[in-house]
């Protein structure tokens, strides 16, 4: 697979590796992180996955997953499914 840079301690995710899996441009890409459309979740690892890290991108109704390490390196990927939140209905 491929890297994901690391900055002063942040990961920065190339819009290309988003792109294919949301089916949407580079650039739509940056406009839906920025006005909020895609939003994405880091966790570290503990444990037995100490020196790990998850890195979660959620948009409408699909989410990528990417397992890295210290350096970047992504080590799994998973695009899912996920439930989005309906409307709740007024009486």
């Amino acid at each position: 697979m491929t890297k994901i840079e690391r900055k002063n301690g942040d990961f920065v995710v190339d819009a290309a590796l988003l792109a294919d899996t949301f089916g949407l441009s580079q650039e739509e890409i940056k406009v839906r992180m920025r006005d909020g459309a895609i939003t994405s979740r880091c966790e570290t690892g503990v444990e037995e996955d100490a020196g790990c890290w998850r890195l979660t991108f959620h948009h409408r109704d699909r989410a990528c997953r990417f397992i890295v390490d210290e350096t970047g390196e992504i080590l799994k990927k998973a695009i899912f499914p996920i439930k989005t939140k309906s409307p709740t209905s007024g009486s």
